[in-house]
């Protein structure tokens, strides 16, 4: 079966390398930041930057980096996530503070100025996939909030959900969950930006823009019209040279797969890389197909290549980016350096060297994100009660941890039936002496066998309640502590959001933790204690 490219990858394997250059070479790391200073940002998308970063709190490093992107020679190191409620996994803040922590070592690498910028993937239209965020609850399950907007399957991208008042219910919810907590202002935060006619990703972004003020953290929404229309030569060369790039696609899937990769992103051959939002830029879209030699839309009439490209003319916004697309869009609009990008990323970015060679956009560095397990207090005490060294081991086989737990604390099911008989085996020998020394005591030593009979098995019964007893606490520890750390098997940072850390352990202060254990070109998973 095929393995995922990024295990791979972040292993150091020789044979990810050829897909995906390194990321740990410092002269690697210096070329690719030279490339990237000769280009420029262009004058709309500055403009179109400082519009959209004036709405968030003010940062006067912020403006500083807003400055330095018109400065010739600066570069930039990008990160992106869909825009999940309540920012969504735990990652999503990883990811903005391995931006940070690369720019600023690329920075001292290179003697460049160089921004990091957080991409708002507001293209994306499954509102299924962001509409939601888990709360972690110590001795209790873990919470979980939704969204419950109408129209739920229109193929609307999400840069156009407006919150409606179904906002409350989850803002009630985390009010009545974490209000008590000692750092519990953070909601207010949140009541602020996630409100009744705001969209979901403007209130994404004024949280995450608040948290990384400090830090000058740039934030980019691609479905802006000045962006759009920057955009739109590179969806006419993707629709353009749509049969290239799906020879060079299928070619790099297949030797994926001979390396012995999966490919993450399957490719469907006459399908293209862009997507059409049909009657306006807030409709419905659709991936563009190639049928009979014009572009087609489910339900919808063909469109002629000249159609297309008026079209991309007069309103860009009616395009938009797939996920393969995405990332040369973004690389072709800014001097990117690097990209920081969890293990799924990776996968797909490695799918895509042959299309930016094709296009003639520089493929920038793939860097990995930050990734953590928060401990706290109760985390740890349950680490110590169980025996276990390391939190790690918590994401191993509930069964194999229960296993460990009993044999450390040496216990055996077996142990008081085998003491037992061997006490039986030992009196009754002796009970026998007696019977022989005087017949008459034949009745009485008969009465006691029976005695000792019923007390030793009320021992082994008693000993069996006490290894049950401890093999539910046991269970209890485990699953308590699976649930903080790996949640139903998955990850903590992919499972829980970040409203419950924010509101125990202060929203910045927990921000500033993050940002001193990031490691830049690291892919370690790392244990923040808390």
């Amino acid at each position: 079966m095929p393995a995922a490219f990024s295990s791979a990858y972040l292993a150091g394997d020789v044979g990810a390398q050829a897909f995906l250059p390194g990321f740990r070479d410092r002269a690697a790391r210096a070329a690719v930041a030279e490339r990237a200073a000769g280009r420029a940002v262009a004058a709309p998308l500055l403009e179109a930057l400082r519009t959209q970063n004036r709405a968030y709190a003010p940062s006067p490093a912020r403006e500083r980096h807003l400055d330095a992107l018109a400065t010739a020679g600066t570069v930039v190191v990008v990160t992106g996530q869909q825009v999940g409620l309540f920012l969504g996994p735990l990652y999503t803040v990883y990811k903005a503070a391995a931006a940070v922590a690369t720019a600023r070592a690329l920075e001292r690498e290179t003697g460049r100025r160089c921004v990091p910028l957080f991409w708002l993937q507001t293209e994306d239209h499954d509102l299924a996939e962001i509409d939601h965020c888990h709360v972690p609850r110590p001795g209790a399950p873990p919470l979980t909030l939704r969204l419950e907007a109408a129209d739920r399957d229109a193929r609307v991208s999400v840069a156009h959900r407006v919150i409606g008042e179904e906002i409350h219910a989850p803002l009630g919810a985390l009010e009545e969950a974490l209000g008590a907590e000692p750092h519990a202002a953070f909601l207010g935060l949140l009541r602020t930006w996630y409100r009744p006619g705001h969209t979901l990703a403007g209130a994404f972004a004024g949280v995450l823009a608040a948290l990384f003020a400090d830090e000058g953290l740039v934030l980019l929404d691609p479905r802006q019209r000045a962006v759009a229309a920057l955009a739109a030569p590179l969806y006419h060369a993707a629709l353009a040279r749509h049969e290239a790039i799906d020879a060079a696609l299928g070619a790099r899937g297949r030797a994926l797969e001979a390396a012995g990769f999966a490919e993450q992103v399957p490719v469907r051959p006459g399908a293209s890389l862009v997507f059409f939002h049909r009657d306006d830029p807030a409709g419905p879209r659709f991936r563009l197909e190639r049928r009979d030699g014009a572009w087609a839309l489910p339900g919808g009439p063909a469109l002629a290549d000249d159609e297309l490209v008026a079209l991309a003319a007069r309103d860009p916004l009616r395009f938009s980016t797939s996920a393969l697309l995405r990332p040369l869009l973004q690389d072709t609009l800014l001097p990117t350096a690097a990209y920081v990008g969890g293990p799924g990323e990776l996968n797909y970015l490695a799918q895509l060297a042959p299309l930016y060679e094709l296009l003639q956009v520089p493929q920038p560095l793939a860097v990995p994100r930050a990734r953590f397990r928060l401990l706290e207090d109760h985390t740890r005490a349950l680490l110590a009660k169980l025996g276990l060294a390391a939190p790690a081991d918590a994401e191993r086989p509930r069964d194999e941890l229960l296993r460990r737990t009993a044999d450390a604390g040496g216990a055996d099911p077996q142990a008081a039936a085998a003491v037992a008989g061997r006490a039986r085996a030992a009196l009754d020998a002796h009970l026998g002496e007696l019977e022989r020394l005087d017949p008459s005591l034949r009745d009485p030593v008969a009465k006691t066998r029976v005695a000792l009979e019923r007390r030793l098995a009320r021992l082994v019964t008693q000993y069996g309640r006490a290894l049950a007893e401890r093999d539910r606490v046991a269970a209890g520890r485990v699953d308590r502590l699976q649930g903080s750390l790996c949640p139903g098997g998955t990850a903590q940072e992919r499972f829980y959001s970040l409203p419950y850390f924010a509101c125990r352990h202060g929203a910045r202060p927990l921000v500033e933790r993050i940002l001193g254990a990031v490691v830049p070109f690291d892919a370690a998973v790392r244990d923040l204690d808390l």
